[in-house]
């Protein structure tokens, strides 16, 4: 079977490796992927947040891949297809004496093409949603990196009206242009009422969508509307029809006094399930739940019948030192902004001898600024705002989604200082609006959607840290003082807990007392 003989190959492989980066579960994971590929049966891999930040696991499914006999497809982000395609690939290839075809692109080769086809996950969303020929059913594919699949699929599905399509829509309906320009001028003002916040977007409120429904009244009559035009009144206009309805939202752009109209599903599993039914699909994500089976995640996504497996956390070799002070004010009170300051000046002040980065996570937009700020007055040119070019001794003052999508690049910090969790914000219309969703069917939002999307993001962030066996600083005291501050402990086992700061801790690598 092809099972034992990926098992075998990958085994003499990895002896024959001097110095290569070990992974316990490499032969595991590469049987259930050649398992998945000779039963055609799906499955959902989660490889921990440490491994999926390395990458390690990829050499597992890449054998896999080279050694069956059919076609197959991975579904990757670019950066991490180059890295396929420069290391991974070539060094199996060579060992393993497979001469498999290999592309890249947004489409199948052919009918015949046997080997394996790289795209990435717009691309093969796009052929998947709109049901095109790109991608013919029945192609085992691989997508890796599925932490990000929700944002990839609702990035997808989310369609716009730009302000240059309001001209188009003029141009289109002359008799009308009077009335559409009239309507962008009310929408205009309605929408610029609304107080500044850091996403500058806002969900549409029911005095803009009656604007936009007389504007839909008007063009009823109209046979040749553009395209975006087209489908906007083919959502809106079912409204009413669609349980649940489309979530509408807009942007902002108030120095130039324009704004972008949006929608989007808010719901994807309905949407979803059809595609996992097309072909068998082997998803490797890692740290999407506590749970094995990954409950919540499969029913967002329509997956059903797939085969679960989760590796066990890196033993203690990895654990993080953590320090989670007691008696800081609480995050959405006017006293925690110069506690937060002040805590951190003291971490900052008490590891200035220590070499290595340090990572400010704070996902507060006008915080993050206010920190950058008062930083630099003080600690001059190491400090910066979501850059990569630091100093050796650098301190980086960044978001969740910079931090995420950069922290590959950068040097694994000995100090991560975070200052609240990474709770979805509200003021995010796609966040408001699926919080609202829960309510309307009476479901538990935070349970179900803000705390999974805080772990998951937690997990991911503090992984660099893992390796080099640094210090996390949380100084969210919700940690201590809320239920659900036992959920986030267990997901960032292992762990020293700390409870005192002083120079030792940083100058010689002391692990603390454990709590």
């Amino acid at each position: 079977m092809i099972e034992a003989e990926v098992h075998l190959s990958l085994h003499n492989f990895l002896r024959s490796q001097a110095g290569f980066p070990s992974w316990p579960h490499h032969l595991t994971m590469a049987r259930l992927v050649a398992r998945a590929l000779r039963l055609g049966r799906s499955a959902l891999i989660q490889v921990g947040a440490v491994c999926g930040y390395q990458g390690r696991y990829r050499t597992s499914f890449v054998a896999s891949a080279l050694m069956w006999h059919g076609p197959v497809m991975i579904v990757a982000p670019e950066a991490v297809q180059q890295r396929l395609l420069r290391v991974e690939i070539p060094r199996l290839q060579q060992w393993l004496q497979v001469n498999k075809p290999i592309r890249t692109g947004d489409a199948w080769p052919g009918s015949e093409f046997p080997g394996l086809l790289l795209t990435s996950p717009e691309a093969w969303l796009q052929g998947q949603i709109t049901s095109s020929a790109h991608f013919p059913p029945g192609i085992p594919t691989i997508i890796d990196g599925v932490d990000d699949l929700e944002d990839w699929v609702r990035h997808q599905l989310t369609q716009d009206i730009q302000p240059h399509d309001w001209d188009q829509l003029m141009l289109a309906c002359p008799y009308q242009a009077e009335v559409i320009r009239s309507v962008r001028a009310q929408l205009t003002h309605e929408l610029f009422q609304h107080p500044a916040n850091p996403y500058e977007c806002y969900l549409i409120s029911p005095s803009e969508a009656e604007i936009l429904s007389q504007l839909y009244l008007e063009l009823q009559s109209v046979t040749a509307l553009p395209e975006p035009w087209k489908r906007f009144w083919q959502q809106f206009s079912s409204l009413d029809d669609i349980s649940p309805p489309p979530l509408f939202w807009v942007t902002i752009a108030r120095r130039q006094g324009l704004f972008s109209l949006h929608y989007a599903p808010i719901e994807l599993k309905n949407i979803l399930a059809p595609i996992w039914q097309r072909q068998p699909v082997v998803l490797i994500g890692s740290a999407l739940e506590p749970e094995t089976e990954a409950p919540l995640f499969r029913q967002r996504l329509g997956l059903d019948d797939v085969t679960c497996l989760k590796f066990s956390s890196d033993s203690q070799g990895s654990a993080i030192q953590l320090y989670v002070p007691h008696k800081l004010p609480l995050p959405n009170t006017p006293e925690f902004q110069p506690a937060f300051i002040h805590k951190v000046r003291t971490l900052l002040c008490l590891s200035a001898t220590a070499p290595g980065l340090t990572v400010v996570l704070v996902g507060d937009v006008p915080l993050k600024a206010q920190v950058g700020a008062i930083l630099a007055s003080e600690f001059g040119s190491r400090v910066q705002v979501e850059k990569t070019c630091l100093d050796e001794n650098g301190i980086l003052i960044s978001g969740w989604e910079f931090w995420r999508s950069h922290q590959t690049v950068l040097p694994a910090p000995h100090l991560l200082i975070i200052a609240t969790l990474p709770l979805p914000s509200l003021e995010n219309p796609l966040v408001a609006g699926r919080v609202a969703h829960y309510k309307r069917s009476h479901q538990d939002w935070f349970r179900l959607f803000l705390l999974p999307a805080a772990l998951n993001e937690l997990q991911r962030a503090i992984a660099p840290v893992r390796e080099s066996q640094g210090i996390v600083a949380l100084l969210d005291s919700r940690v201590v003082n809320r239920s659900y501050g036992a959920q986030v402990l267990a997901v960032l086992s292992p762990l020293a807990r700390i409870n005192y700061l002083d120079p030792s801790l940083f100058a010689h690598g002391d692990e603390g007392n454990s709590a």
